[in-house]
């Protein structure tokens, strides 16, 4: 394969991971976010192997293959579980309304791509494009955090920051050492199994998960 295809094919990768951080958002329901999560994941893994294939990198193989398996099967899964068994209604009511989530979307990955131009310009690897895109990612995913009133959005709205950071760490550096991947792997898969508790947790002493319910509580 041709180094412009592979080039192409991240690009492409990478813009698929940014179009459904906004299908996310524009989601109305917890399993369609939960659905969108999956999708952007699964571009991540592939990302992450046509990376592997261009350096010949065996340890990028490995972490493609748990991306996969630790973000497109196992926590889509257990978030799934959750939200049938917590029981909520699964209408995602936002604080901002959708069209207007979209437009603020818009110009924070007008503000990524403003703020990471003059590294894109000086930069020669393959994956440089994608450096803007992971700045997209993360401030999305904040604003879902911030912008959302279920703990349950919150959530994805982590794991898509992670996925952004992700996509950075593989962008500049082709990968971090394998220890700190796993090590990495771990900690999401452990902070989402604890956040899927606390959620289960807080529905089953307030009857809800709406965390604008729960910043009007006091001692």
């Amino acid at each position: 394969m041709s180094d412009v295809l592979l080039t192409d094919v991240i690009n492409g990768l990478a813009a698929l991971i940014l179009l459904f951080a906004f299908v996310m958002v524009a989601g109305a329901r917890m399993h369609q976010i939960i659905r969108a999560y999956t999708l952007g994941s699964l571009a991540l893994g592939l990302l992450a192997a046509a990376v592997a294939y261009y350096t010949q990198a065996d340890h990028i193989y490995i972490v493609a293959i748990l991306t996969i398996v630790l973000k497109v099967i196992v926590i889509p899964r257990f978030l799934d579980y959750t939200v049938d068994r917590i029981k909520v209604k699964k209408e995602v009511e936002p604080l901002v309304s959708i069209p207007g989530s979209l437009l603020i979307c818009g110009a924070l990955t007008f503000i990524a791509y403003y703020i990471t131009s003059p590294i894109i310009a000086q930069g020669s690897v393959i994956t440089k494009n994608c450096l803007a895109i992971s700045l997209a990612v993360v401030l999305i995913g904040f604003f879902v955090i911030i912008a959302r009133r279920k703990a349950m959005t919150e959530i994805v709205g982590l794991l898509m920051m992670e996925n952004g950071l992700f996509l950075a760490a593989i962008s500049l550096t082709y990968g971090m050492p394998m220890i700190v991947e796993i090590g990495i792997f771990f900690d999401v898969l452990v902070a989402a199994i604890i956040m899927g508790i606390f959620a289960f947790k807080i529905n089953h002493t307030f009857e809800t998960v709406d965390t604008t319910f729960m910043r009007r509580l006091r001692d």
